[in-house]
């Protein structure tokens, strides 16, 4: 997966969302009732890092609302979530103040590929193309990806 979410430290982001084109979601907040209509962008809120309602929403707003604007990942954001909040549908994040940019930026450059589909690419990676298949297998080194023929084994002793 290509890194795609930008980082912006505490200090360059301002507390409040200004202009009419962005709305501050709460967490507990439904983003099905939303008016998406001239949005550009969508602030949403993680109180606290172990809080994970604001993945919900972003999944929400990208594969079911078909929200198209720029989905921010604002409050206690740490490094270590920067990965499912990118696979999450979220644009951007602001780090929390003691979060270290370099760090985090070294954090998403730890995996090219993802097996699974997420709200970004939602075809997992065994339904890929072949060349897209043989561009992941490149990129991150792995051997070829071939399907495995399964046997039923029966181990009560009965016949099948």
């Amino acid at each position: 997966m290509k890194n795609t979410i930008k980082l912006i430290a505490t200090s360059a982001h301002s507390e409040r969302a200004t202009g009419l084109e962005v709305i501050e979601l709460l967490n507990d907040a439904d983003p099905r009732t939303l008016t998406l209509e001239g949005v550009a962008r969508i602030d949403l809120q993680f109180p606290k890092f172990t809080d994970g309602r604001a993945y919900s929403q972003a999944f929400l707003l990208r594969r079911r609302l078909g929200f198209q604007g720029e989905l921010r990942a604002t409050g206690d954001v740490l490094v270590d979530q920067l990965q499912l909040l990118q696979r999450s549908g979220f644009d951007s994040a602001v780090l929390r103040a003691d979060q270290d940019l370099a760090i985090a930026q070294r954090q998403l450059a730890h995996f090219d590929s993802f097996y699974q589909g997420d709200a970004v690419d939602p075809h997992p990676l065994f339904a890929s193309t072949d060349a897209s298949l043989d561009a992941a297998k490149s990129a991150t080194g792995t051997h070829a990806m071939t399907p495995v023929q399964t046997t039923n084994i029966n181990t009560t002793g009965a016949t099948a």
